[in-house]
């Protein structure tokens, strides 16, 4: 039987029940939406529109498909239905005591509904795959290498699914799913090709004429099938950091996985020993450091304002985040020996922008006092 994880969201949803008649929750499949919702409103009544049956209902007839509940239910995968939404709007106008639950797994699909039938009165939040700090409990016994593989995702750390198993079916499932049937990509092959190339450019800046040119398809194919990864939490775009200085900056953003254990699979790992002589294991770290600095913003129902600094000559710091007007630097570092010269940037942009409010370099070494984290002790409290 799965073990339920404590999620940090949970303390910012149900805060919010008293202000929004509706709470939104989206995020990837599998990144435990549906167990959350359960455990914090276990008396509320619950549907999922995957079923066909609830489906039919609820699109052809939404006003008695929502007379059947009290006023407290939670509705799954809301965005097969948007209809559902006005009807929805209608209720919560008349009577202000009701309470809604809305669950999605298309980003794109859900918000565009969301922003037409429930402005102002719907709360929105993300849950993506675990965090480090929901997981702390378990990160001593594993090695770096095994993280990396093993990825986040819920069911691989507390279904106990073996690796191999969970990614190669859910990866399977979301291209015939979304894809396929949500999307109408026609040429599945050529996606998944694509997929596996960006992949490969994993925390690299996003050179669009060249992954279209190695893909076989054009420029405006990868834009819109980078459009679909964002907007189905495969990937999400980190953008270059602008200020007066933007002269001497690049403008290309770089892209990460929203999972490791995902990334790993899709580069054709199949044992977390490959990692230590892979040549993207630099890369496959930076990209687990990144999505807890993004998760964490995420997590406290903030927006993630994660950025990477990299000047055309080629100086670069890994990421910032802007928070309160000031900026906190991170340079992430794959090793486990710590040496002076991983802060040199970070100094340097420091002394070119006065906002700059701390700096910490993050590695898979010892933690050092006010200098280094290891990445295993990031927590809430860290990214600033």
């Amino acid at each position: 039987m799965s073990e339920y994880i404590s999620r940090c969201l949970s303390s910012h949803i149900l805060e919010v029940q008293s202000f929004f008649p509706v709470t939104v929750l989206t995020g990837p499949r599998q990144s435990g939406k549906t167990s959350l919702c359960k455990r914090l409103f276990p008396d509320y009544a619950y549907v999922n529109l995957e079923d066909l049956t609830q489906r039919a209902f609820a699109t052809n007839d939404p006003n008695r498909f929502l007379e059947r509940y009290s006023g407290q239910v939670i509705i799954d995968e809301v965005q097969n239905v948007p209809e559902l939404l006005s009807a929805i709007q209608v209720r919560v106008d008349q009577d202000h005591s009701l309470r809604f639950i809305l669950t999605g797994s298309s980003n794109f699909a859900l918000l565009r509904s969301v922003s037409q039938s429930l402005a102002g009165r719907a709360a929105l939040f993300t849950l993506l795959p675990l965090s480090l700090r929901e997981f702390s409990d378990r990160l001593g016994a594993q090695s770096t290498d095994q993280i990396l593989f093993n990825g986040l995702y819920p069911g691989v750390i507390a279904g106990e699914i073996p690796v191999q198993y969970f990614y190669s079916n859910y990866y399977a499932t979301y291209v015939e799913r979304d894809v396929r049937q949500l999307l109408k990509v026609k040429n599945v092959l050529s996606f998944d090709k694509f997929v596996r190339l960006l992949a490969a450019r994993v925390g690299s800046q996003l050179n669009v004429s060249a992954l279209s040119k190695d893909a076989g398809v054009s420029a405006a194919t990868v834009n819109e099938w980078l459009s679909i990864l964002n907007t189905s939490y495969i990937t999400y775009n980190v953008a270059p950091y602008f200020a007066n200085i933007s002269k001497r900056l690049t403008k290309m953003p770089k892209v990460y996985f929203h999972d490791t254990g995902l990334l790993c699979y899709l580069l054709a790992l199949e044992q977390p020993e490959q990692l230590a002589s892979h040549p993207l294991r630099g890369a496959i770290f930076e990209n687990l450091v990144m999505g807890e600095l993004y998760k964490q913003r995420i997590n406290q129902a903030r927006e993630p304002n994660l950025y990477f600094y990299r000047e055309a000559a080629g100086r670069e710091v890994d990421a910032l985040i802007a928070a309160g007007g000031s900026l906190n630097l991170y340079e992430i570092k794959s090793s486990g020996t710590f040496r002076a010269d991983f802060a040199a940037n970070m100094k340097y942009l420091a002394q070119l922008l006065p906002e700059v409010a701390s700096t910490e370099v993050i590695y898979d070494g010892s933690s050092l006092e006010g200098v280094a984290l290891n990445f295993r002790d990031l927590t809430i409290g860290n990214a600033k």
